[in-house]
């Protein structure tokens, strides 16, 4: 996930230090956090988030774009293929120090979500993927996305759909979720700020995953999830099945948004 820890402390983020900036080109750890690419057993979660990159890439084209919360990089590095300009902003000291040795196309800062260290109207685009469940004030990370964009820019955001991620449950499965949101709950925080929702879509498994589902038990992710969290060795053809995933096996639906596995949005700034 490209995602940025926002803790409840006020003050400023760490700095980074000499050995943080050596070890930038070393893989960043597997935290459950983010998820990084080039691991086979992470491939189905990588490939889930690549898919909305990869979507919504047109929509940086010639653009100066913020990616807020941009983890590992891989990400930032895709629309810089696109982009005039990609700021990437993270949280995380070791995150900015391995962006900026291992993507040199991307502009890398080091900020807080909640107080985003760039002028009004400055980016014509702000992408948010698998992030904001993370925050702890998710309503001012909103406010301060509309700040920095300019009339008629645009929030690309991505998140867990709560009902699917987090069946029957209060509070997040995933211990660095401080809170996930269905799609109402999306569209509402949106709306909030001062944005038009232009399109609320999802992330569903496609044709070949539905496969792979009924292959697995019925759940393709629940035996991914068994088997890290067992602390054995994957079956080889476990294993195998994850490493196979591609972003072609995903779809984005806008119908019967509520049984999507991930909320994509895209949200105006309004032209006043």
């Amino acid at each position: 996930m490209s995602e940025a820890v926002i803790p409840p402390a006020v003050g400023n983020p760490p700095s980074i230090s000499p050995e943080s900036a050596t070890s930038a080109l070393e893989p960043l750890p597997l935290t459950g956090e983010r998820t990084v690419p080039g691991i086979a057993e992470e491939n189905y979660w990588f490939r889930r988030h690549e898919i909305v990159y990869s979507r919504l890439l047109e929509r940086c084209a010639g653009k100066t774009v913020l990616e807020a919360g941009s983890g590992e990089g891989y990400g930032a590095n895709m629309i810089a293929a696109v982009a005039t300009k990609v700021i990437g902003l993270d949280y995380d000291a070791g995150a900015v120090a391995h962006v900026r040795a291992r993507y040199p196309r991307v502009e890398m800062i080091q900020g807080n979500l909640a107080a985003l260290p760039l002028d009004d109207e400055s980016v014509d685009v702000v992408v948010n993927f698998q992030v904001i469940e993370h925050l702890w004030d998710q309503s001012q990370f909103i406010r301060e996305g509309l700040r920095v964009l300019r009339p008629g820019g645009e929030l690309l955001i991505s998140t867990p759909n709560r009902i699917t991620f987090s069946p029957g449950r209060d509070t997040p499965l995933n211990p660095f979720h401080t809170r996930e949101l269905n799609a109402a709950e999306l569209t509402e925080l949106l709306v909030d700020a001062g944005f038009e929702v232009t399109l609320m879509t999802g992330v569903q498994h496609g044709a070949s995953l539905k496969a792979l589902d009924a292959k697995h038990g019925g759940s393709f992710i629940d035996a991914q999830i068994e088997r890290a969290l067992a602390g054995e060795p994957w079956p080889a053809e476990l294993t195998a099945d994850v490493a196979d995933v591609g972003i072609d096996d995903f779809a984005l639906i806008e119908a019967d948004i509520d049984t999507s596995l991930d909320l994509v949005a895209i949200a105006v700034k309004p032209i006043v």
